[in-house]
């Protein structure tokens, strides 16, 4: 195939990723609407019953009008509904289905781009966003492998179909070249590093949200120990490698540039969002800060990585610009 078509053949496979996640978003939510309700094992109680005494009355049959029998009674109005039949759970199964299904397109979109172009797919906005939607997604299934969170499926399928879509009607570029600077190994090693850290601190992203959005009345959702729980492991998976991507541009701004540190807007955001991702940790590890106050560090970290991932190549001009936004 020649790079025209190879890059068509990218094109598609977006859009086709797309639709997949688009359609595994709406399996995920009616499973969680419709399914058995999760409020996770932190929130036993939520779902535990509990024995009461109730008085019964005198029986005919000379019982005490005082006996007491213990009686199983709900524990609150918001412990879990039945479990309904199982069309849910199978527009779950579904889902999962579609979502590797999409994980696989996008995956075809990178590698196609990649050959088209004759270099590692993410020199520009439009590249990198599509890595980093497939970096989140990944990292959601992976985590699936290990441990049952499907409740965030609906979640991360949105908001990797918003990306993709963001990438294709905002940061599109037709295939080609890169600057110079930009042809190196290094985009291998520090932007890689970028993109899996970034994919797994947006599902970490995503449980928090989750986390102060969830009110007694969201019982489906699992507890917020257990959404603190997932991203609180997302990001101990994640800063050493966003710490390794910090140091490799670094390393690549002294061969390309002549120097390790020039004050770049994008070298500043990074290291700004290392900070405000070490003082989570540290918080969480010295302090003791759980809960609350512990998601909305770890929200404002995310919104650091944000704008440095996003808003930096759109709003500040630097030595990133090369970034190819139109």
């Amino acid at each position: 195939m020649s790079a025209e078509q190879l890059a068509e053949l990218s094109d598609l496979f977006v859009v086709a990723a797309v639709l997949l996640y688009v359609v595994a978003m709406v399996g995920f939510a009616i499973e969680l609407a419709f399914g058995r309700a999760r409020p996770g094992k932190a929130g036993a109680a939520e779902r535990a019953e509990v024995k009461q005494p109730v008085t019964v009355g005198a029986a005919s049959s000379g019982e005490d009008a005082g006996a007491v029998s213990e009686t199983p009674v709900a524990a609150s109005a918001d412990a879990p509904a039945p479990v309904p039949p199982g069309g849910a759970v199978k527009a779950g199964t579904v889902a999962l289905v579609l979502a590797w299904l999409g994980w696989a397109a996008n995956l075809g979109a990178i590698v196609t781009r990649g050959l088209a172009v004759d270099r590692w797919p993410w020199g520009n906005m439009y590249e990198f966003v599509v890595a980093i939607c497939f970096a989140a997604v990944t990292a959601f299934l992976g985590t699936q492998l290990r441990h049952n969170v499907r409740f965030l499926g609906g979640f991360v399928m949105v908001t990797a179909a918003l990306g993709l879509g963001l990438a294709v009607k905002v940061f599109y570029t037709t295939a080609g070249p890169v600057v110079p600077a930009l042809n190196s190994y290094w985009i291998a090693i520090h932007v890689t590093a970028a993109i899996i850290s970034s994919g797994l601190l947006t599902l970490a992203g995503v449980s928090g949200v989750l986390y102060l959005v969830r009110g007694d009345g969201m019982s489906r959702l699992p507890a917020r120990a257990d959404l603190e729980k997932v991203a609180h492991r997302a990001i101990v998976f994640a800063f050493p490698l966003w710490t390794f991507a910090v140091i490799a541009g670094a390393l690549w701004a002294d061969r390309a540039w002549g120097r390790y540190w020039g004050w770049d807007p994008k070298e500043v955001w990074s290291f700004i969002t290392w900070v405000a991702y070490a003082a989570y940790l540290h918080a969480k590890v010295t302090a003791g800060w759980r809960g609350k106050a512990a998601t909305i560090v770890q929200l404002v970290a995310f919104g650091c990585l944000l704008f440095n991932l996003i808003g930096v190549n759109i709003f500040i001009d630097g030595l990133h610009s090369y970034a190819d936004v139109p």
